[in-house]
């Protein structure tokens, strides 16, 4: 799946496009639609969203890049940390 976002993040409204892995659907979704969850390691780090037509959780791998679109667009962040 590509993650791309449609607008620039200086516009109120920022969509993401994306798709369904399970019912293969193609949309747009704000920021307050995806989460992310940066993790100590690339196994960690990971973007979810619900889907709007099939409403399957999808969680698909971060990597630099989608961290950085993500967090410019404006999607809510959560830091996981580990307990030693």
């Amino acid at each position: 799946m590509t993650l791309m976002p449609l607008s620039s993040p200086s516009v109120a409204a920022v969509l993401f496009k994306a798709a369904c892995p399970d019912c293969r659907a193609r949309f747009e979704l704000s920021a307050g639609a995806l989460r992310l969850a940066i993790g100590a390691s690339r196994r960690t780090t990971f973007y979810s969203f619900t889907c709007p037509e099939c409403g399957n959780a999808v969680r698909k791998p971060a990597g630099e890049r989608i961290v950085e679109l993500l967090t410019g667009g404006g999607v809510r962040t959560l830091r996981l940390h580990s307990t030693v």
